[in-house]
């Protein structure tokens, strides 16, 4: 329980600091004598500042100056990274969660060996450690998003677009490179927190996150804490089964992924050096701008299919918000339009108004933040780190 005080206490300064000792009582319904000795203790760790608001020397003011408490950003740096097909993006941040540098490499990494793969990481985290003005022996953890499913207690990477292979343990491949602590981990969940920490639920407990992209991905973040299946396992949510066709089942990503949203125009030799430059949806985009009925009818089926899973979700969890992100977004009004009606239809009639759908097209340098969160997040819970907070 004290392990659990104190992180909720340490979140709380984090969300809403500079705050007071009496505010952090009140938001989380501690004792103001165990919120005292809880702050204590993270200031001796040194986790948290204070701040004193007021002039001490005004002698107007009666009394001593208002004390508010805010993290240290100086308790750790961490990398966070979006690993995708055709690009990779790092970033650095401070113990706030602030950006220190940033880092985006435009290269095709997909189909390459594991050890190219490692390698083109390795380089990227370096230079971009190195452009914040720091050596790695000043980073506290790296966190790596990749699509596809993360068995995140592990760090094995069961299947990913990104790997010829399955299973494959590469945190523990850039943890022996780096020589520092490195977390894998789909990169829906590390959008998910993102939005949480920095974003479109900042002000949420509970919230969904239906990821857009290459592979379709779900986060479902519940009492400040982000849901994993056995193992730590991340969710594919493109395996989700819509029902039965004539061919057998029917799943999500056959419907609204994005090979099945541009398949209807990857003979074309523009469209398919798009495609393969990570620019298929962007260029989709301007296809159904000019009306291209091949590309708007797999927009509207698209958006149809995720509209109906979103209902599906939303009478499982009931989460305030649902907040969706990635590429597939790009399709414009025809999938918006269809996703929207299908979600009407579908969801029941005692949920209508429950939860809020919200679009987001936060750029990838928003997704590596989300990475990083992950690792600061790890900081905050692990009872072994030296920085953390020791629960």
């Amino acid at each position: 329980m004290r392990a659990i005080n104190r992180l909720n206490v340490l979140d709380t300064v984090r969300r809403h600091g500079p705050i007071s000792r009496i505010e952090i009582s009140e938001r989380t319904e501690l004792s103001t004598t165990t919120v005292s000795a809880i702050t204590a203790s993270l200031l001796d760790d040194g986790l948290i500042l204070p701040r004193h608001e007021g002039d001490i020397r005004n002698e107007a003011v009666r009394g001593r100056p208002r004390v508010a408490l805010e993290l240290n950003p100086d308790a750790a740096r961490v990398v966070g990274g979006k690993i995708a097909a055709n690009r990779m993006v790092f970033v650095v941040t401070n113990f706030r969660g602030d950006v220190l540098s940033k880092l985006a490499l435009p290269i095709r990494i997909d189909r390459q060996p594991i050890g190219v793969i490692a390698d083109l990481v390795e380089d990227g985290v370096r230079r971009c450690v190195v452009d914040a003005g720091l050596s790695l022996e000043d980073v506290d953890s790296v966190c790596l998003g990749f699509p596809g499913v993360i068995e995140h207690r592990t760090g094995y990477i069961r299947s990913s677009p990104i790997f010829r292979d399955t299973n494959v343990d590469f945190a523990a491949e850039m943890s022996t490179r780096l020589s520092t602590p490195t977390i894998v981990e789909s990169d829906a969940h590390a959008i998910t927190l993102g939005h949480h920490w920095f974003g479109k639920a900042r002000d949420l407990e509970d919230m969904v996150l239906i990821s857009l992209e290459q592979t379709l991905g779900l986060g479902v973040l519940h009492g400040n804490s982000l849901f994993r299946g056995a193992g730590g396992l991340s969710h594919n949510l493109g395996d989700l089964v819509l029902g039965m066709g004539p061919n057998g089942v029917v799943r999500l990503f056959s419907q609204a992924g994005e090979s099945a949203i541009l398949g209807e125009q990857q003979a074309d030799g523009r469209f398919a050096e798009a495609i393969r430059l990570g620019r298929g949806m962007t260029h989709a985009q301007a296809l159904i701008k000019a009306d291209d009925d091949r590309l708007i009818s797999a927009a509207i089926r698209a958006g149809e299919a995720v509209g109906l899973t979103i209902a599906n979700i939303v009478t499982l969890f009931a989460p305030p918000r649902v907040i969706l992100v990635g590429s597939s977004l790009a399709l414009g009004e025809p999938f918006l339009n269809s996703l929207r009606d299908a979600y009407a239809l579908a969801i029941p009639p005692s949920l209508r108004g429950v939860s809020e759908l919200v679009f987001d097209d936060s750029s990838d340098d928003f997704w590596a933040q989300g990475a990083a969160a992950v690792a600061l997040y790890e900081l905050y819970e692990s009872p072994w780190s030296t920085t953390g907070p020791a629960l």
